[in-house]
């Protein structure tokens, strides 16, 4: 399973972390984001860390930079685009592959709030809206 998002530094790095941690030994899981660069959001770390999932040593990377290290997008069962930009680049580049694209709009907690307690309520909104449908989709997280 693959989660895309515009720079892989916050919603699919999240979605990745809590997929790892709620279903980890029942799926393979990676994120990419349509272009790379920019290091995995602190605010993204931080509300993932008050809910046991680790990102910091989450290393963002491109599409591109996904078939430039062999990683193959045709490998993948599923792919989850997190953002409308993801989500036409995926389905741009999937069009000659058999496999399942889905669409969650989860909304782009970067630009909100001025104030850190603010961002804070923002990504977590976002977090929380990533990890609902993840359960609605795959079912309660497992045990241990």
């Amino acid at each position: 399973m693959l989660f895309c998002c515009d720079h892989n530094a916050v919603r699919s790095p999240m979605a990745e972390g809590m997929m790892k941690k709620y279903y980890g030994d029942h799926v393979y899981v990676q994120s990419a984001g349509v272009k790379s660069g920019l290091d995995v959001d602190g605010f993204s770390v931080a509300v993932c860390e008050e809910i046991g999932v680790p990102l910091s040593n989450h290393r963002s990377r491109s599409f591109d930079e996904m078939q430039e290290w062999g990683d193959d997008l045709s490998s993948y069962d599923l792919i989850i685009a997190l953002s409308p930009a993801s989500q036409r680049k995926v389905l741009d580049l999937t069009r000659f592959h058999h496999l399942d694209v889905e669409y969650w709009p989860v909304m782009d907690p970067t630009g909100l709030g001025t104030m850190r307690d603010e961002k804070l309520v923002a990504y977590r909104q976002a977090r929380d809206q990533i990890r609902d449908r993840m359960i609605s989709r795959f079912g309660p997280p497992q045990e241990g």
